[in-house]
């Protein structure tokens, strides 16, 4: 979006879908008493490219309608990316730490399923753990929240290159290697020995 005219984003069908779907236009225009919904709720893989999505839309919010994220109207949903069950117990862990404490609770002769994205989970699993309002986990957005991804997106998509390398070298990691089935492994073999 960064360095895009109004009329180019415009011409990204997933945005007019969105700008119809909530109904109120676009700044300066934006008229909150015309939302179709009272909560407008990002929904995106629990990855890297699912958190530069949920950046993307919340800078599109905050530059186009920022009179709903004022009024607290948009939320993040957060997908579980673990499963750890044994029978007919079944826990979601969010992160690494809590996978620690679910696998306790759980014990041993635990299984564990880790799910790259939304599209690995089962319609049942994902209205469970996401979409259900019983059970699923929202965030809510607040305008610093709004501001924060706007600058990122800024910095990593702007014109000032140095920005970009600086913010680059403090928080990249291309050589990162995924290290959870390792983890596993190990866990496995302990389990196993015991």
């Amino acid at each position: 979006m960064e360095k895009k005219r109004l009329d180019q984003i415009l011409a990204n069908e997933e945005i007019r879908t969105i700008i119809s779907a909530i109904g109120a236009g676009l700044d300066p225009d934006f008229k909150l008493d015309k939302i179709n919904y009272h909560k407008v709720i990002i929904l995106s893989d629990a990855d890297q490219d699912g958190m530069h999505i949920r950046c993307i839309l919340l800078t599109f919010f905050f530059r186009y309608m920022r009179p709903l994220v004022n009024a607290g109207h948009v939320y993040i949903g957060m997908p579980p990316l673990y499963k750890v069950y044994k029978g007919d117990k079944v826990e979601y862990a969010y992160d690494d730490k809590e996978l620690s404490q679910k696998i306790a609770k759980i014990g041993k002769g635990y299984q564990l399923q880790r799910y790259k994205g939304l599209g690995e989970m089962s319609a049942e699993q994902l209205w469970e753990t996401t979409m259900n309002p019983a059970t699923r986990n929202l965030t809510q957005v607040t305008v610093e929240d709004a501001a924060k991804a706007e600058r990122m997106i800024t910095t990593l998509m702007g014109d000032k290159v140095e920005g970009r390398k600086e913010f680059l070298a403090k928080y990249a990691n291309f050589n990162k290697r995924d290290t959870f089935m390792d983890k596993i492994e190990k866990k496995e073999a302990v389990n196993g020995e015991e």
